[in-house]
């Protein structure tokens, strides 16, 4: 059997997701294999399909409990025989299991890291051959990685010794550079074999709010949205509680899970999440790499975590089944000191420490950063391929953009008069012109630029230095206090040769999602066997699958099949129950049912490829030869404006004709050439702060793909 065959049959689709086929070709041939893909790109079809189609057993080092249990839970539900064996079992259990896996009753066998250190389970494996070693969760590895486990480093040692040595996959869904190479190097993976997916997820929406009340704002948030569930991040235990209870006591269904409570409350807590019990799940970074629910609508930040690594993993926990979900940020200054306080008072070692304090820098910037979230996230983990997303709470915002330099150059001279020897706080009590005692002590109050901006609050001069800072203008030291300092860029602006331009904040409100009819009855269909057989409802099939349904509104078992996520086990098994839904809905709103033949038809125009074809070469073809607008192939095709963008640009970098002067309105062309030339270069944001506000970045890029077309 064909990997294609295994992935419709158990997995109900008709295509691999962007780069799965790679990294799943490249296990088949026996080649050891490192990917890094963003959480719900489809990492464990990776794994799983090669485990079917090779000899021998197929070994998963996962990292928590609950996390076998899911994905050996799931992988029953679609046909497939696995088992895991963690400190949950007897040991009678775990002999019969690992007799089990011996006989080939088991294709996969989920471990915990800490099992292969004890001699004895090791030596018990000795006896079965094995084909693929699976590690999850890979940064795990990595002494530089945010979440370290020396028990995963001792994996590494463990199959150097295996003979014979079998296949070695690893997973993880961030890796910096630095993580990578050391990932690599421990287990002798060679560059070749490192499969990096593009980070950016078209169906995540990235906001950092500032200044918000954060009880009122999560509170309104929940009550928009009854009907879908997330989680909170708290940074501490004693905060995590203190939000739980404000949000019960508000009347709104809520869990919490934090290290501090027993195993027992934990397992009630996961369970009810799992189970859509609750709405939200309020939780401290304990509520990690367990969960494997697909359905969360959103993930709230309550408090700015410690640097970009964990703040994206955990951010990527919201919308896996790849529909709509929302990553908020609710920032606010006391969450620095909090983060400081946690490296200076942890057991790291000094060299470390200074690498927290940089990682602390780094996320203190993506909250004040203007230039698009989603880019900066996918940048710092080294995806250069990345634009904005168009959707986050940076590139949406319409506000103007103000010419700040002035201001900008009072802040620059001040920490220029200070001699780049102080921080953020007394910079800004200097501007102020504050009457604190630091500044009387150390005279600063002597120096001209005291007071020069009087007329703002010192939280106000506080996050103007912070936004600066996130622009490139100022840079922190990594001192245990870090001292601000000068870039070249505000030396320019200092000597009137550039100028800054900012944005001005505007707050938005959240709007409710409108009804979503047949999608909710179908929900409720699912609450309903999942209560009758005891499992998640995501794990029967996850919100996207339940949104195909109603946009294709299949009437039979055949036509079901065509549905994205329904394979033979789950149509079999689960697909009546939900026709007599659709069939009933179709009936009441006089709706036509998807007939057999134009099924197949239906599913291949919302895959993300057609027969194969590469997906930018579907967009390709819609412009070009159907001669369909950006905005109608947007609605067919259910991806991001800016997606469609990069794909005409890959298109006309390979040499197919585009038509470009459909994307540039009349008289606009010559005007975005001038800012090119007047700003010497092709990065979007100088050309875009060179023109006026009606000259969208859509153009811009149309014209410098025009000009690159013809060079």
């Amino acid at each position: 059997m064909k990997p294609l065959e295994i992935l419709k049959r158990h997995y109900g689709h008709d295509s691999f997701r962007t780069g799965q086929e790679a990294v799943v070709n490249s296990i088949l041939k026996g080649h050891d294999t490192f990917a890094i893909m963003p959480t719900g790109a489809g990492k464990s079809v990776c794994y799983q399909i090669p485990s079917l189609l090779m000899d021998g057993l197929s070994l998963v080092i996962s990292p928590l409990i609950s996390l076998m249990k899911d994905q050996v839970d799931q992988l029953r539900e679609v046909g497939i025989e696995a088992t895991y064996i963690n400190s949950t079992l007897s040991s009678k259990e775990m002999r019969e299991r690992l007799q089990g896996a011996a006989q080939g009753r088991y294709r996969m066998l989920y471990l915990a890291p800490e099992r292969l250190s004890m001699d004895g389970f090791r030596s018990m494996l000795e006896s079965i051959p094995l084909s693929l070693v699976t590690i999850d969760e890979a940064h795990c590895i990595s002494q530089w990685g945010h979440d370290f486990r020396p028990s995963y480093r001792s994996v590494a040692q463990w199959i150097r010794n295996l003979s014979p040595r079998p296949v070695v996959a690893a997973f993880t869904a961030t890796a910096t550079q630095e993580v990578r190479d050391d990932i690599s190097q421990l287990l002798g993976i060679h560059s070749d074999r490192i499969f990096i997916t593009p980070l950016t997820r078209d169906n995540l929406t990235f906001s950092v709010k500032h200044g918000v009340d954060q009880r009122d704002f999560v509170t309104r948030y929940l009550k928009e949205r009854p009907g879908e569930t997330g989680i909170i991040y708290c940074a501490t235990r004693k905060e995590t509680d203190q939000v739980h209870r404000s949000l019960v006591e508000r009347g709104l269904s809520a869990a919490k899970y934090h290290a501090g409570l027993t195993e027992e409350e934990r397992r009630q807590a996961q369970e009810a999440f799992a189970f859509d019990r609750v709405q939200v799940m309020v939780a401290t970074n304990a509520f990690g790499m367990g969960i494997d629910k697909s359905n969360v609508r959103f993930v709230i930040h309550w408090q700015m975590p410690g640097n970009l690594e964990s703040y994206y993993q955990e951010a990527g926990r919201a919308g896996r089944d790849g529909e709509a979900a929302d990553c908020i940020l609710l920032f606010s200054p006391g969450d620095v000191r909090t983060q400081s306080f946690l490296i200076e008072n942890g057991s790291l070692a000094p060299e470390l420490k200074e690498r927290e304090r940089r990682k602390l820098q780094q996320m203190r910037e993506y909250c004040h950063t203007q230039r698009c979230l989603q880019e900066t996230l996918a940048l710092h983990f080294g995806d250069d391929t990345a634009a904005p997303c168009g959707r986050c709470s940076n590139c949406s915002d319409q506000g103007e953009r103000e010419d700040v330099t002035v201001e900008a150059q009072k802040i620059f001279s001040c920490v220029r008069r200070m001699r780049e020897r102080y921080g953020v706080s007394l910079t800004a009590k200097v501007l102020k012109g504050s009457r604190d005692k630091r500044v009387k002590e150390f005279g600063l109050d002597r120096l001209p630029t005291y007071g020069l901006l009087r007329n703002l609050t010192e939280k106000a001069i506080t996050h103007r230095i912070h936004v600066l800072a996130a622009e490139g203008y100022l840079r922190f030291t990594d001192d245990e206090f870090p001292r601000l300092t000068l870039t070249p860029a505000a030396v320019e602006v200092l000597k009137g040769e550039r100028s800054v331009l900012l944005r001005v904040e505007k707050e938005k409100k959240v709007a409710a999602p409108g009804s979503a009819g047949l999608f909710e009855k179908l929900r409720e269909r699912r609450l309903e066997l999942s209560r009758r057989e005891q499992i998640p409802p995501y794990m029967i099939f996850p919100d996207s699958t339940l949104t195909e349904m109603a946009r294709m509104l299949p009437g039979d078992a055949d036509t079901l099949l065509a549905v994205k996520g329904v394979g033979q086990q789950k149509r079999d098994k689960y697909g009546e129950a939900f026709l007599e839904v659709i069939r009933e809905h179709a009936e009441q709103k006089d709706l036509p049912l998807m007939e057999s033949g134009k099924a197949k038809a239906a599913a291949t125009l919302s895959n993300e490829t057609d027969d194969n074809e590469p997906s930018h070469m579907i967009t390709w073809r819609l412009w070009q030869v159907e001669g369909l607008s950006l905005d109608e192939i947007q609605r067919r095709r259910e991806l991001a404006a800016t997606t469609l963008e990069s794909h005409l640009v890959r298109c006309s970098a390979e040499g197919y004709p585009i038509d470009w002067d459909r994307l540039i309105p009349a008289g606009q062309e010559e005007r975005v050439r001038q800012a090119i030339r007047q700003v010497g270069g092709t990065h979007l944001k100088p050309i875009k702060e060179a023109l006026p506000d009606d000259i969208s970045y859509t153009t811009i890029r149309a014209v410098l793909a025009k000009t690159a077309s013809r060079s």
